[in-house]
């Protein structure tokens, strides 16, 4: 047997424990896993940026910066406090009726005056030659008036006369046909001549007659006539008392008693028509003038009780007129005093005044403050328990004084209100607060 030789081949290792070991490979998160992660980390930032971020709607304020009132039940006094003036209770004004260069001055500002007291006197050239011609034709006219009248009764005097004379013609005429009627009868008396005498005697009472008319007639005509004169008489001798009036009003006289203020004329000074001059307060009666809120102009009404306090003592007033004008957001009212006046008010003295628009009554309180100012009234900023924020919420208001306003609804009692100024937040709805 032969024996064929094999290429050398190399002798298979010897098979070893570390051998047998297999190396694994290590799996990672899948793509599809690490999309997804990468999403939800995503929206987890946003969401936390979200959340801690400013809302556009809110705002973060310092706490120290604010003022906070609690809202309390309590009793409401319903009243509004006023700043009034004092100033007399009636004042006339002096101006001048008639223009002129001022003469003379009899008194000084600031003195006490009584009615009809001469304070000055006036020259005017012009209104003195006016009134001297204005008499001039009221003479001329009166005058006039007087002829006539004087004709008119003239008149009245010859109708008059007439009639005499015709009733003594009618008289004669009778008498002469009464004593020839009879002779005539006999035949002592010619026809002719009795007919002639009873033709005169029917002439004379017709003739009287008609005398009689035209004297009614006249009388009538002369009555209107002098009627009309009359009253223009009294027209001319009213103008011209007129005349006299204007004249006099150079004559500058105090219209009433009282204390003479605002009088600062000089000599030698021209005074236009109707220029103001000064003006005379009553004495010892003195009134209060206060500006009052437009919010009040319906809950105000005349009679209305107010009260002042000076001296120590309370003094009682009442509304005696109120002036519905509004101007700068308020209208203005006249306060009387009820009891004596308090003495040593001085004119242009500001006293404060309490006016009293209704009872006390229980009701929800939150002091009054700038807020109001800025919403109306509205709604307001309530803080939350924690007191870390604040939220707006609409309220409903009802009255209101100087330090409190009633809660109607929105507010409970034990809540807390922002009651400073708004300004800066108005259109924010919620607050965060930042306490040091």
């Amino acid at each position: 047997m032969s024996v064929v030789p094999m290429k050398n081949e190399p002798e298979p290792a010897a098979h070893s424990g570390g051998a047998m070991d297999r190396v694994i490979e290590k799996k990672g998160l899948s793509p599809r896993m690490k999309i997804g992660g990468g999403i939800a980390l995503l929206l987890a930032a946003i969401l936390l940026f979200w959340w801690f971020a400013p809302r556009g709607s809110s705002q973060t304020v310092e706490a120290q910066r604010l003022a906070i009132s609690e809202v309390k039940q309590g009793t409401f006094d319903d009243f509004l406090p006023l700043r009034a003036r004092v100033t007399p209770l009636l004042t006339v004004y002096l101006d001048a009726v008639e223009g002129g260069r001022v003469e003379k001055i009899l008194v000084e500002d600031g003195a006490t005056v009584v009615k009809g007291q001469l304070l000055a006197e006036l020259s005017n050239a012009d209104l003195q030659l006016s009134t001297l011609a204005r008499e001039t034709e009221v003479a001329e006219q009166l005058n006039n008036l007087r002829t006539t009248e004087l004709a008119l009764s003239r008149t009245r005097l010859e109708n008059e006369r007439n009639i005499i004379q015709a009733d003594l013609d009618a008289t004669k005429a009778r008498r002469q046909y009464e004593l020839q009627a009879p002779l005539a009868a006999k035949g002592f008396v010619a026809g002719r001549v009795f007919r002639d005498t009873s033709d005169d005697y029917q002439y004379q009472v017709k003739r009287g007659r008609v005398l009689r008319a035209a004297q009614a007639n006249d009388e009538r005509l002369q009555s209107s006539q002098l009627s009309q004169l009359r009253a223009t008489a009294a027209s001319l001798q009213s103008a011209l008392a007129i005349a006299h009036a204007n004249l006099d009003q150079l004559k500058l006289r105090a219209p009433v008693s009282g204390q003479l203020t605002a009088f600062s004329i000089q000599v030698g000074q021209s005074m236009s028509r109707g220029e103001r001059i000064g003006q005379i307060d009553s004495p010892g009666r003195t009134k209060l003038e206060a500006g009052v809120d437009e919010y009040y102009l319906g809950r105000v009404q005349p009679g209305q009780k107010a009260t002042i306090e000076l001296g120590g003592k309370t003094y009682r007033m009442k509304v005696a007129k109120i002036y519905p004008q509004v101007k700068n957001g308020e209208f203005q009212v006249d306060l009387w005093f009820v009891d004596p006046e308090p003495a040593g008010m001085q004119r242009g003295q500001s006293l404060q005044a309490k006016l009293i628009l209704g009872d006390p009554s229980p009701a929800r309180l939150l002091p009054s403050g700038s807020w109001y100012t800025d919403t109306g009234g509205a709604w307001v900023f309530v803080v939350d328990p924690d007191g870390d924020g604040a939220i707006r919420r609409a309220v409903r208001l009802g009255r209101r004084n100087s330090d409190y306003i009633e809660i109607l609804d929105g507010l409970d009692p034990g809540e807390k209100v922002i009651t400073s100024s708004y300004a800066g937040f108005l259109d924010r709805t919620r607050l965060d607060l930042q306490r040091d």
